[in-house]
């Protein structure tokens, strides 16, 4: 049973005026959302998805239901990493508090493009290529040994970001300092380009990498490009909300890597054995296909997925626990320095400087 177009257009139209709405509402009110802000929009996106996998349920069956909730899974765990990289850019960076949520914002849009451009590109190689299924395998798996056992460290990653300030800066004029979430201001009467350019550089360098490694794995989950494109919407969905909320905790979710590695290997040897299933290249098996490979269904899939999450994020936690820590830092999204627009934006008054009496009035 195919999943009727009336029901396909009608999903599409519906998130992307959710997604305006949103959009609009950073523009009418920027500013930076509290702990309970946050978690009701992020608890809504959530409820929003399962709705919609419901609804997918009453309208088709539980295959196609089971396919996108295993595919939003997959996507919004890469997402949450994903979520490490926002942070060490916003704090590298030094982003304004009360700019944030628009920079999260236009990272999500980039995300949206970037990942729309590579579903259509993967769903047009499949329908093709049918081997390309050993690369998507191969890849996954790759990723998944990197994602766990890669050296690389911050300090690298920050040397890779200063490279990529340093070459911003040869070909355009950026100015010192931010102009609330602008990229271009007016300094001694001439127009130039703000930190927030480089920002953005950063964070869709970053989407583009991140869809790279996440459209190959849910194509491992489902073939069918609506159910990719839509899991990847509600993943991306709440994004910007659930970095306020974890601020701090992210950096308690020490084994998180551990997992999304875990999934990612297990969806490359998923494809793996899906490519040999429906080999058609000469030299495997004579051009022909593999039946003692298996098929592992979506369910399979999906409790792989989820018991991944569930115990990295459990062994994270009680590591966290172990290590001393209590409470998370407060949900206001992680930034070392404190602007004088930021202060202004949670007071609503101008900015104040201490002063301090001299000795001598003492």
């Amino acid at each position: 049973m195919e999943l009727p177009l009336w029901f396909e257009v009608g999903s599409l139209v519906g998130l992307t005026l959710i997604l305006v709405a949103d959009l609009l509402l950073i523009i009418k009110r920027p500013h930076v959302p509290s702990t309970k802000e946050s978690t009701l929009w992020v608890v809504f996106y959530v409820a929003l998805a399962l709705l919609f996998a419901l609804l997918m349920l009453v309208v088709t069956n539980g295959e196609y239901a089971g396919q996108f909730v295993a595919g939003w899974l997959t996507e919004y765990s890469l997402s949450i990493d994903n979520l490490f990289v926002f942070v060490l850019i916003m704090s590298q960076f030094s982003v304004p508090r009360a700019a944030q949520q628009k920079v999260l914002m236009v990272g999500i849009i980039i995300a949206l493009v970037l990942r729309g451009i590579f579903i259509l590109l993967g769903a047009a190689i499949i329908e093709q290529f049918s081997w390309v299924f050993y690369l998507f395998g191969a890849f996954l798996i790759y990723t998944a040994w990197k994602q766990a056992f890669d050296g690389e460290d911050d300090e690298d990653e920050e040397k890779k970001e200063s490279f990529l300030v340093r070459l911003l800066r040869r070909r355009m004029k950026v100015s010192e300092e931010y102009d609330g979430a602008k990229v271009r201001t007016v300094i001694d009467g001439k127009k130039v380009f703000t930190p927030m350019i480089i920002v953005f550089a950063a964070l869709g360098m970053t989407d583009l990498l991140f869809a790279i490694d996440s459209i190959p794995a849910i194509f491992g989950i489902t073939q069918s490009a609506f159910i990719v494109f839509t899991a990847n919407i509600f993943a991306l969905m709440g994004l910007r909300q659930l970095y306020f909320l974890l601020g701090g905790l992210l950096d308690r979710l020490k084994y998180l890597h551990f997992g999304i590695a875990f999934i990612l290997a297990f969806i490359g040897v998923k494809l793996v054995l899906h490519a040999l299933h429906e080999n058609e290249l000469p030299f495997i098996n004579g051009g022909e296909h593999v039946e003692w490979a298996p098929e592992i269904s979506t369910w399979v899939s999906l409790g792989v997925i989820v018991g991944s999450m569930a115990v990295a994020t459990i062994a994270s936690l009680i590591a966290a626990r172990r290590e001393g820590l209590r409470e998370p830092l407060p949900a206001t999204g992680p930034t070392p320095v404190r602007h004088a627009e930021d202060v202004a934006a949670e007071q609503g008054t101008p900015p104040t400087v201490e002063t301090r009496p001299s000795d001598d009035a003492r």
